[in-house]
């Protein structure tokens, strides 16, 4: 019997997940989260800060795009996955031009980079590809994306497999093969958007 218990106890730590969670809570209002880096692709003035939030999922803070730019991106660089999870919470609060909220993964600068976002304007959520400053539409699919309101999106990857999912209903599920190879993680808001992020978590399986 102890061995059957021994058996099962070693297959489930063998398929354990490894992750990290950071909900910004540590990082006082105004500043960046230890480790992480804000820019934008294209051109813009993005403006990246945790603040106070009164509804964040958890906690007190979190970390907030009120700039503009063409693509801004907030990048945790000290993380390097070549296969594994991301997944934020985030709440579109406003824009015009769009309201957008973003994961990103297998991050080598701020030009190549693959992000999947979904957008409350639209009402869908996207997988792109970053290649050398332009982005590559992979695929869209209609989605539900209320604003001002709090979404989970997650991605999944491992090898040339990638999956995509929005409050926990997957939208999309195929290979692609425009990166390889571990890079960093982290969020991604297009033009206008005001977005909120909190609990930004990673891992591999």
């Amino acid at each position: 019997m102890k061995s059957v218990v021994f058996a099962i106890f070693a297959c489930a730590t063998a398929f354990a997940v490894q992750a990290e969670t950071e909900n910004f809570d540590s990082t006082s209002p105004g500043a960046l989260p230890e480790g992480w880096e804000a820019g934008v692709t294209g051109s813009g003035n993005p403006r990246w800060a945790v603040g106070a939030d009164p509804t964040a999922p958890s906690g007190k803070n979190v970390l907030q795009q009120t700039g503009r730019g063409t693509f801004p991106w907030c990048v945790k660089k000290n993380v390097s996955l070549a296969g594994g999870f991301v997944e934020v919470k985030f709440k579109p609060l406003s824009g015009k031009e769009d309201q957008a909220g973003g994961v990103l993964w297998r991050w080598k600068d701020g030009n190549n980079y693959y992000v999947a976002r979904a957008n409350a304007l639209e009402d869908n959520v996207s997988l792109y590809c970053t290649a050398n400053g332009r982005r590559i539409t992979i695929k869209y699919v209609d989605a539900p994306v209320r604003a001002n309101v709090w979404h989970t999106l997650r991605v999944e990857f491992k090898d040339k497999h990638i999956s995509v999912l929005l409050d926990g209903k997957r939208h999309i599920d195929l290979d692609d093969t425009h990166i390889a190879g571990p890079g960093a993680v982290g969020v991604w808001t297009k033009a206008d958007s005001v977005t909120s992020f909190d609990d930004f978590s990673y891992g591999t399986f």
